[in-house]
């Protein structure tokens, strides 16, 4: 097979870290594993955070202007259907229907979502084409049941809606944890990044003195993270941005993740620490909910806050052994790469 690849808000050779970054080349990688040469077929970013009309316009005129050369590339190297990795109306694929259209071949979407309460507001243009995407996709693979809700809701004739599970890209797992202390992962920047951030604070301060906390992750809201952790300073480790290495190295030293996941849409870094066995220290919030292990008493829940929290880091979990099957069962990048090529050949494509 050959296949155009294409993320809008995020190219996986971006040089930042994301967990956005991160799904995009696993896709990539189980889309290698059925065989497949995978070409990605732009590096454009087309992201809009502001609702700034002009600037909409101008990345729409990029991505028009770098059509006909990205057309010509398909055709030389036998493109037989573009996949697209999350298309939403800040960052639209405005590339791939056309191209996809011009070559004749499947146009799929993975990690979709649609949001019409957008249109006509500050992001009308970049909803408008968010919306089109999804109505011109033969296929739509989708992470989660919230998203699948909105997609099934306005999906157009025979379109496939394909539940694709997120996953990790190995096919193997790492040596349980054997550390203690809380680990929180994630970067510094968006707002809901920081409301994550304050709810783990409150929440050290429910939690009994000896309890400590690991950071991984930096950004420029680095400052404002460490004032929330101020008051607990002896009790709170910052490893700043790790690499691969230096992260699987913080899992393994942990005794739980702690993420309450405020705005996540799934969440990789509930995967890689459960994966490690470590149990997860979360609310029950739309999303992160279709990747986290089940445990008695369910998650914490948004109304209870930080208090809820600190319930939930209080209670007994589910033995390592247990969450590390759960990711074996449903999350690793052999079942991703089978449910890829089940959905490619619904679209004619082997």
């Amino acid at each position: 097979m050959q296949l155009a690849f294409y993320a809008p808000l995020k190219a996986p050779d971006h040089p930042v870290p994301s967990g956005d970054r991160a799904m995009a080349r696993a896709l990539m990688q189980a889309l290698a594993l059925n065989g497949a040469q995978v070409d990605l077929a732009s590096d454009l970013r087309c992201r809009d955070g502001a609702g700034d009309g002009a600037a909409q316009s101008a990345l729409i005129a990029q991505a028009d202007a770098a059509l006909p050369a990205i057309i010509a590339r398909g055709r030389a190297a036998g493109w037989q259907a573009w996949i697209t990795y999350h298309t939403y109306y800040k960052a639209p694929d405005l590339i791939g229907p056309a191209a996809a259209r011009a070559l004749g071949i499947p146009y799929l979407l993975v990690e979709a979502t649609r949001a019409r309460k957008r249109l006509g507001g500050p992001w009308d243009q970049f909803a408008q084409r968010a919306e089109a995407a999804c109505d011109a996709a033969d296929a739509i693979f989708y992470f989660t049941h919230r998203d699948h809700e909105a997609l099934a809701a306005y999906a157009p004739s025979g379109q496939a809606l394909i539940h694709l599970p997120p996953f990790l890209p190995r096919s193997d797992l790492p040596p349980a944890a054997k550390g203690h202390g809380l680990l929180a992962v994630g970067m510094m920047r968006v707002a809901a990044k920081l409301a994550s951030y304050e709810l783990i604070a409150q929440t050290l301060a429910h939690l009994p003195d000896e309890t400590t906390l690991t950071i991984a992750g930096d950004g420029p809201a680095r400052a404002q993270v460490d004032a929330l952790m101020a008051p607990f300073a002896d009790r709170v480790t910052f490893l700043g941005q790790c690499s691969p290495d230096a992260l699987a190295q913080a899992y393994r030293s942990a005794g739980a993740l702690i993420w309450p996941g405020v705005d996540e849409a799934f969440g990789m870094v509930y995967l890689e620490a459960q994966a490690h066995g470590l149990p997860v220290i979360a609310q029950d919030r739309a999303g992160v909910r279709d990747v986290l292990c089940p445990r008695d008493g369910g998650y914490a829940q948004v109304a209870d806050g930080a208090q809820g929290l600190a319930e939930l880091a209080g209670r007994g979990a589910a033995p390592p052994e247990d969450i590390q099957q759960f990711i074996k069962t449903h999350h690793l990048i052999g079942a991703a790469a089978q449910t890829l090529a089940a959905g490619l050949a619904r679209v004619g494509v082997q």
